[in-house]
C-alpha cells in the first residue's frame, strides 16, 4: 500500500492497546489477507476476531470480511502496491482490539444419542478411555457457543465441547454421512448440513433444518448463538 492510502486500522487510544502475541497474516492471491489469531482455538480468540472484523467494517479499501474459526479472511479493493505495509497494519489493528461479545440467542436442539447413526460413537469411546453413556452425558450438559458460520451453507463452528470429548478428525472420511447427525471434530462440536463426505465423528442425529435459502434470514446459527444438546433420546 502506498503512503497517500488510507489506513486499514481503527484508531484506538493508547491505552487500550493490549500487549499480546502478534497475529500470523498471510497472502491469500494478490489482494486478500488471512489473519490468523495466535493461541488456541478458544472463545476469546474468537471475540477478537469479531471486534477486527467490526473494526474493519466499512473501510474503503476493503471490499469483503469473512470471519472463520479464529481467523478472518480480509479481501481489498485492489491489489496493494505495498503487500507488506497491509501485514504490518492488520497486525496493528489486530493488536489494539480487545474482545468483542456476541450475545445472540439460544437454540436449542433436540438429539437422538446413539442407535444406527452415532456410526463413530465406539470410536469416541476408545479415544476418550469414556464408556458410551459418559461420552453422551458430557456432550449434552456442554454449553456451546457458535464461532462461526462456514464450510457448507448454515454449518455451526461450535465451542465449548468438554475437553475430554476431544476427537481428532479422520484421516479418511465417511464417504456418506446424513444430514443432521451430531458431530466432533477436533475441539469443535456441529450438526452436518449436507450428505455426502464427512470427516467429523457422529455420535447421534438432530431433525432439526439448518439453513433454508427461502427464509428472510436464510442460516438457523449466527455467530454468537448459544447452542444446547438436549437429549430427546438415548439408544446404547
Amino acid at each position: 500500500m502506498n503512503s497517500s492510502s488510507q489506513p486499514l486500522e481503527a484508531p484506538v487510544a493508547p491505552a487500550l492497546l493490549l500487549n499480546s502475541q502478534a497475529a500470523k497474516v498471510s497472502m491469500i492471491g494478490s489482494r486478500a489477507f488471512l489473519i490468523d489469531a495466535p493461541g488456541d482455538f478458544d472463545l476469546p480468540a474468537q471475540r477478537r476476531i469479531w471486534a477486527l472484523s467490526k473494526a474493519l467494517h466499512g473501510h474503503t479499501l476493503v471490499e469483503e470480511l469473512v470471519p472463520g474459526m479464529t481467523n478472518l479472511l480480509v479481501v481489498l479493493q485492489r491489489t496493494p502496491a505495498d503487500p507488506q505495509a497491509v501485514i504490518d497494519e492488520l497486525q496493528q489493528a489486530w493488536r489494539q482490539v480487545q474482545e468483542l461479545d456476541r450475545p445472540g440467542r439460544l437454540i436449542e436442539i433436540p438429539t437422538c444419542y446413539g442407535g444406527e447413526h452415532a456410526i463413530d460413537l465406539a470410536a469416541i469411546c476408545d479415544f476418550s478411555g469414556l464408556p458410551a453413556a459418559e461420552v453422551i452425558r458430557r456432550h449434552h450438559r456442554a454449553t456451546y457457543t457458535v464461532f462461526a458460520i462456514a464450510s457448507a451453507p448454515g454449518f455451526g463452528y461450535l465451542g465449548g465441547l468438554d475437553p475430554t470429548l476431544y476427537m481428532p478428525r479422520k484421516k479418511v472420511p465417511s464417504l456418506n454421512m446424513l444430514k443432521g447427525m451430531v458431530t466432533i471434530g477436533g475441539m469443535q462440536s456441529g450438526l452436518s448440513v449436507l450428505d455426502g463426505p464427512n470427516g467429523w465423528n457422529a455420535l447421534g442425529f438432530a431433525d432439526m433444518p439448518m439453513f433454508d435459502p427461502y427464509a428472510d434470514v436464510p442460516a438457523t446459527l449466527a455467530p454468537g448463538d448459544t447452542v444446547r444438546f438436549l437429549p430427546e433420546r438415548i439408544e446404547l
